[in-house]
Parts: C-alpha cells; sequence; structure tokens
C-alpha cells in the first residue's frame, strides 16, 4: 500500500514527523508537500493533492492530509470521486473510520491532536481493515451511488 501524505504551514512539522513513524512501520510514503515551511501556503493545494493521487488509485493508496483544525483539508479532500475523508481525533475514530466507513484519507488537525495520540491513531487506522459487513457495504455503496449521481446532475 503506498500511503500519500500533504500538509500545510500548520502541519508541516507534524507531517515531518509522520512520514518517518509511517515508514518505520514499513509503508511507502509519498510526500505531497509542502516541502518547505511558508507560513502563506493554502491547506487546499495539499489536500487536493493528495486527495487526487487516492481519487486515481483508491483500490491500493490512502492519503493523510494535515493543517491547524483538520476541518479544511478534510473538506478538499471529500470533494474528490471515491475519496472517502474522515477528521479523526482518537485511535477509537479511527478504528471506525476504517473499519465502518472505509475511509481512504485521514484528516489530522496539527493543533487539536498531540504527537503521541495521532501515533496512535496511524496505527490503528492503518492497520485496521474495512469490515465488509454487509450494512457497512452497504452504506458504503450508497454514498459510491450518491458520489456518482451528483456527478452525473452536475455536468
Amino acid at each position: 500500500m503506498v500511503i500519500y501524505i500533504g500538509a500545510d504551514h500548520r502541519g508541516f512539522e507534524l507531517k515531518a514527523e509522520l512520514k518517518e513513524f509511517i515508514q518505520g512501520l514499513g509503508y511507502q510514503v509519498f510526500d505531497m508537500g509542502a516541502e518547505t515551511l511558508d507560513e502563506n501556503d493554502d491547506y487546499p493545494d495539499f489536500a487536493a493533492a493528495v486527495a487526487g493521487k487516492v481519487s486515481d488509485d483508491y483500490e491500493n493508496a490512502k492519503g493523510i492530509v494535515i493543517c491547524g483544525s483538520g476541518i479544511g483539508v478534510d473538506i478538499v479532500a471529500n470533494k474528490f470521486s471515491r475519496v472517502r475523508c474522515s477528521l479523526v481525533s482518537t485511535s477509537d475514530q479511527a478504528f471506525d473510520a476504517r473499519s465502518d466507513d472505509d475511509a481512504n484519507v485521514l484528516a489530522l488537525g496539527a493543533n487539536i491532536v498531540n504527537s503521541e495520540e495521532v501515533k496512535k491513531i496511524l496505527t490503528t487506522w492503518l492497520g485496521t481493515p474495512f469490515s465488509d459487513e454487509e450494512r457497512h457495504r452497504r452504506r458504503r455503496d450508497k454514498i459510491s451511488k450518491l458520489e456518482i449521481e451528483l456527478g452525473e446532475k452536475n455536468k
């Protein structure tokens, strides 16, 4: 599995730490920016870069997007087809996001969660498979159907 990660200036330091941590878990990580700390950068650029990669390879890729609150990057990532991004601040939420909702992008708030909690969140999120229970599959499929219907409606 490939992991794409991106963060604005508020998530820049956390992204650097998490990249190393994720690689230590044995995953291949691609950094989608920011490459340098720039207080004037904009979170949509990095969230879109990550979500675009996951959308293109949603069966083999996962993404992590980080900004100060996590809200902005979550909103951006969920604009992309086949992306199910979840804003998570606990390992219990990370488990549910993967097991119940088959989330393939994780949004984090660098100002909300500390480094140690994020490592627990990531370990849980990366290690939890989609449950594939009928009720969760049915709900995920309804989301996918809505995505298609709304996409065609907005053409």
